[in-house]
């Protein structure tokens, strides 16, 4: 699998004692800051559905797109702490939100609850001429800006990783962006972008319906994808390529009651780290599962907020170094 969990750290970090259960009295809306369709509304539909099993209690799912997911973020931050309203997405984006000028949030103003690790692949239309790894990226050193490659949007997963791709390769790509990961992965099947670097449970289905070429997981680890086999990773291209795991989950705002948290964290331990729903969806879409909380969640996924931070702001595309944010150089 392309990504591993951090060593020599528990699965989930202990809790002072738990209080008498928490008892959602009516639904709780859970904002996905992205289109429908995308790896964040995939993966947290299956996690809230295995969560209204433990809490008895409806978890309404509300798409808010937009600015990058900032704003769906926005809607749950500024939300009475009542315990009612979550938000949910990859983690390296909520850390990034300060330094892009989009939201005033830190990681560690949430309770970070993480189900999954996901991989981006660099995949082009099933027409397209790049039969390998090497020609599409010899085709954007000889025209530099000319090939487009569809994301999410600015500081999305995709883009992450694309601009991983093109600073270790040395080349410059054209920037087409959607308001979500299956949107962007749907106009490099309908032609309208030459290539997408959106993540592999977003591109699985049009993999394995041969309407998407993939050339390289963006990950120095091959991964499978159940029904297609295994995708090469960018390394074998670019020796020497890394990229840190990129965790997915639900986030809730710190200010909540305490037995909020306790019994989300005791369902997290309970049902979500057994749950074969969970693992099925990880094993048929190409994600890890890895389902984790507290101090142990902040601490996986921090080496991905720093890499996003950081290639943001170098490529001049953060307005705020990420050091006057808490965010060194890693």
């Amino acid at each position: 699998m392309a990504v591993v969990m951090t060593a020599g750290v528990s699965l989930f970090a202990p809790h002072a004692g738990h209080a008498a259960d928490w008892k959602p009295v009516r639904p709780i809306n859970l904002i996905v800051p992205w289109a429908a369709g995308g790896s964040t509304d995939q993966v947290t539909r299956v996690v809230a559905a295995e969560m209204e099993k433990a809490l008895g209690q409806t978890i309404v799912i509300v798409n808010q797109p937009g600015a990058s997911g900032s704003i769906g973020t926005m809607s749950a931050l500024e939300a009475a702490k009542d315990g009612y309203t979550w938000t949910a997405g990859a983690a390296q984006d909520l850390g990034a939100y300060e330094t892009m000028g989009a939201l005033k949030t830190r990681l560690s103003d949430w309770h970070l609850f993480l189900s999954v690790a996901n991989v981006s692949v660099l995949s082009v239309n099933a027409k397209a001429p790049y039969k390998d790894t090497k020609e599409l990226l010899d085709a954007m050193t000889a025209q530099p800006g000319k090939i487009s490659v569809a994301t999410a949007g600015v500081t999305s997963s995709g883009h992450t990783a694309m601009d991983l791709v093109a600073k270790a390769a040395n080349v410059k790509y054209r920037h087409v962006t959607y308001d979500g990961g299956n949107p962007a992965v749907v106009a490099t099947v309908a032609g309208e972008t030459d290539a997408t670097s959106q993540l592999a449970v977003e591109q699985a289905d049009m993999i394995r319906g041969k309407r998407l070429r993939p050339l390289a997981a963006i990950s120095d680890k091959p991964l499978e994808l159940e029904g297609y086999g295994t995708i090469q990773p960018l390394s074998q291209t670019l020796p020497g390529f890394t990229a840190p795991a990129n965790y997915f989950g639900i986030f809730i705002p710190k200010g909540v009651p305490d037995e909020v948290i306790q019994t989300v964290e005791k369902i997290w331990k309970e049902n979500i780290s057994t749950s074969e729903v969970v693992k099925k969806y990880a094993a048929s879409r190409g994600a890890m599962f890895a389902p984790t909380f507290g101090e142990t969640a902040q601490k996986a996924a921090w080496p991905a907020v720093q890499s996003n931070a950081w290639s943001l702001f170098n490529s001049g595309k953060a307005k705020v170094s990420p050091d006057t944010v808490g965010i060194p150089a890693p």
